[in-house]
């Protein structure tokens, strides 16, 4: 998707928030972002698969509320199943390994990490790298593309890190491609055992689904560390694939988002209108 067609969408979307209460008409929203009612409803369409008005749903706090009551049952189904394990991304199984100990301390000394910037449905993505795995995802924004490569440098700082958008591309193409086809994406980490800990507990919500700071903090087996689970999610090195943007508050607020609270709305708005499409289309089993 170019990013010229994303940055119309988010700016749909701050507009639908700033005035949600009063359900502003597609004329309105479509003006908003600088194109007639039929070509951004085509374009909206292309990009969720749902209708603007469709699309507003999910962004009040009832639709939040009734949606982490849903998720609730659905990740204690998941338990009971034992199919809390690799978390999964449409149909791509995504595992977490860590560093060791001493990498940690040495801020990945001795590592090459390689990067590149590629396109997304959410507007452009770092993404990095190593042998053993994807170790950084952000999404950026037009013009602050040096100061999201000086955050991977900063988070890596003891790592050779070099810029090679052809050997990335492969890997964000696999990412975003929908639908995907399976298959196993590792991802490298570095950050504390109870950080480490709470992305893991992030791979269980499956796209579509949500939950809150306090359901995370009772599924790593901390129930009164909302507040270190909340730090934990923000510090999340790899956007998307350690699903922190499914992590709300529980009152329904959607709470902060490192790449925005309009690009978290998109995220969770797209992931529900295609889980809810994908229910729609699979064949009941006996």
């Amino acid at each position: 998707m170019p990013d010229t067609d994303y940055a119309r969408i988010e700016r749909a979307i701050r507009f639908i928030e700033a005035n949600v209460r009063r359900r502003p008409s597609l004329d309105e929203i479509a003006a908003g972002s600088g194109l007639s009612p039929f070509h951004f409803q085509r374009l909206f369409r292309r990009w969720a698969g749902i209708s603007p008005k469709r699309f507003i749903q999910y962004l009040t706090a009832s639709e939040a509320e009734r949606a982490l009551r849903a998720s609730a049952s659905l990740l204690e189904a998941a338990d009971e199943a034992g199919l809390s394990g690799p978390g999964r991304l449409h149909d791509l199984i995504v595992a977490i390994h860590a560093v060791t100990p001493g990498e940690f301390k040495r801020f990945g000394a001795g590592l090459t990490i390689r990067y590149g910037v590629h396109p997304s449905p959410f507007g452009d993505c770092l993404l990095a790298a190593t042998d053993r795995g994807v170790c950084w995802l952000s999404f950026i924004d037009p013009g602050d593309r040096d100061s999201a490569v000086a955050d991977l440098r900063d988070y890596w700082r003891g790592a050779a890190i070099q810029k090679q958008p052809d050997a990335t591309r492969p890997v964000a193409e696999r990412i975003f491609r929908l639908p995907n086809h399976g298959g196993r994406l590792d991802l490298f980490v570095h950050g504390t055992n109870f950080q480490i800990k709470v992305w893991e507990a992030l791979l269980t919500i499956p796209p579509g689904a949500v939950a809150s700071y306090r359901e995370i903090a009772r599924r790593i087996g901390a129930p009164k560390a909302t507040r270190s689970v909340g730090t934990a999610v923000g510090r999340n090195p790899i956007s998307y694939l350690i699903p922190c943007h499914r992590v709300i508050r529980t009152t329904g607020a959607f709470g902060h988002y490192g790449g925005g609270a309009a690009r978290k709305k998109a995220l969770l708005g797209w992931e529900a209108a295609r889980h809810t499409e994908l229910m729609i289309r699979q064949p009941e089993h006996s």
